[in-house]
């Protein structure tokens, strides 16, 4: 969730000074696009995944500190709550064998950290929301220790000025309220990240946008929070509630949520960065020293920290990211829709499909989003969220279709042809592609196989439920260290 701060409270004071410092930043950020100034190279592509620590018997286990000493490697750090932890994977040009060593590392860096893992005693599991955490586990004790998050708790909610209201209604009802964050911790993703020209920015962000809807029903793998079977992608709505800042009031009156799918198709990045400011108070009013404006005066390139850091508290699905390397500012794509898992080669088969289509679509003369409302496509993302792979999608020319059929006949020969436009190595397009392909064809994804298993174990079992879904968590952790597909994984 974005890099640590100062321990610290805010006054109104700062948060005048930074409106002030996020305008300025805004003018330099204007005046680099003016100027040409962002680097135009052939796009590098990373990945954020978060996972969750459970014990012998699949509950959450709260030892992300004694994990993260043990394991030892930079690149695995802490999440929200003590049963996450996050890996960032080194970037990469997305040509050749990039896909293929993607899988390596990350197989590489999961098997010594599991080891690690649980020689200190829980296991890493990749999945979109641990089956198995409770209410037992949303209080604010639960907690990273991090100053960041503690800020941020407080800041939510003070800023909403009452407890946080989680309510969901799918195949099952929830209603709940909590006094923290921390139900957001349930909420585990993989997050794609695509660096793409300014020019460029707004037809991949266009393009990301509009297969929203089919990305997060194929991929679907949340199919229950708080022992209720609920969306077939519950992280969906669970997150967009968990950090939601507005009362009921604010809400009715149309204030935009923190957790956004937005509102427009993209003329310029730009657009979005003056949304972030228009639409959202500070949470986080964390004052910078550099004056961006004087930077760029002298030739140098700011870091523009405070629009990074108001945008870091912004959780659009597709969310735009300024960063600098190496003295060059680059825009990235930060892609946050699809839950973790269920497995590595699951993970690299829906970031193969990603980058496939995102690149193939941006190239079209007559856009999908030209045919496509922005309404429809927000719709299209609710919809595969609550239904999953089984979600009727609407896309132009076909009409309403079934997601696993407007996959494999549609969209998927656009991957393909995606991933040639890359410069992927066709054995890996053909390999990862075909994962997607044969869980169209199986119609079993992640989501999918845990409610399956499940009713399997627990209908006419005896069994508790709860006891029922540690059973069939701790079977899900032992198909995912095989790394099969979750399409071959057996439901006996």
């Amino acid at each position: 969730m974005g890099q640590d701060i100062k321990p610290r409270s805010f006054s109104p004071e700062d948060r005048a000074l930074f409106r002030d410092k996020l305008r300025r930043c805004l003018r330099a950020f204007v005046r680099m696009s003016e100027e040409g100034r962002f680097e135009v190279r052939r796009p590098f592509t990373g990945f954020e995944i978060e996972f969750n620590l459970v014990d012998e018997r699949g509950d959450p286990s709260l030892t992300n500190s004694e994990v993260l000493a043990a394991i030892d490697d930079e690149s695995f750090q802490t999440e929200l709550a003590q049963y996450n932890v996050e890996i960032n994977v080194e970037p990469r040009r997305l040509r050749g064998s990039a896909l293929r060593e993607f899988e390596d590392d990350l197989l590489a860096r999961l098997d010594t950290a599991g080891a690690k893992a649980r020689a200190v005693g829980p296991e890493v599991v990749m999945v979109g929301i641990l089956p198995t955490v409770t209410p037992d586990h949303m209080g604010a004790e639960t907690l990273s220790p991090k100053v960041r998050y503690r800020l941020l708790n407080e800041q939510i909610i003070a800023e909403r000025g009452e407890n946080i209201h989680i309510g969901l209604e799918g195949i099952e009802k929830l209603e709940l309220t909590s006094d923290s964050v921390v139900p957001e911790s349930a909420c585990t993703s993989t997050q794609l990240h695509v660096e793409v020209s300014e020019g460029a920015f707004p037809v991949y962000w266009n393009a990301a946008q509009a297969i929203a809807g089919p990305q997060v029903a194929v991929c679907a793998n949340s199919p229950f929070l708080f022992q209720k079977e609920l969306w077939r992608e519950t992280r969906i709505k669970l997150f967009e509630q968990s950090i939601d800042t507005r009362s009921v009031e604010l809400t009715e009156q149309g204030v935009r949520p923190r957790v956004w799918f937005g509102e427009r198709w993209l003329e310029s990045v730009t657009d979005l960065f003056e949304e972030n400011q228009r639409y959202f108070s500070p949470l986080l009013p964390d004052l910078d020293d550099e004056d961006p404006l004087e930077v760029l005066d002298q030739g140098g390139t700011p870091r523009l920290a405070e629009l990074s850091l108001h945008s870091g508290t912004i959780y659009r699905w597709n969310r735009p990211v300024y960063d600098v390397a190496d003295g060059r500012p680059h825009l990235r794509i930060e892609n946050r829709i699809l839950p973790a898992g269920p497995t590595v080669i699951d993970t690299m088969a829906n970031a193969a499909f990603y980058f496939g289509l995102v690149r193939r679509l941006a190239a079209d003369e007559q856009p999908v989003w030209s045919r496509l409302s922005f309404e429809a496509a927000e719709d299209n993302f609710l919809r595969g969220a609550r239904e999953g792979i089984g979600a009727r999608l609407y896309w132009p020319g076909l009409g309403e279709v079934g997601a696993a059929e407007l996959t494999l006949d549609t969209l998927l020969p656009l991957a393909y042809e995606g991933l040639d436009r890359w410069g992927v190595d066709p054995a890996d397009r053909d390999r990862l592609l075909g994962v997607i392909e044969q869980r169209c064809r199986t119609g079993r994804n992640g989501a999918e196989w845990q409610a399956a298993v499940f009713h399997r174990l627990y209908d006419g079992s005896g069994l508790s439920r709860l006891d029922a879904l540690r059973a069939m968590t701790t079977r899900y952790v032992e198909h995912m260290r095989s790394n099969a597909p979750v399409h071959t994984w057996p439901i006996d």
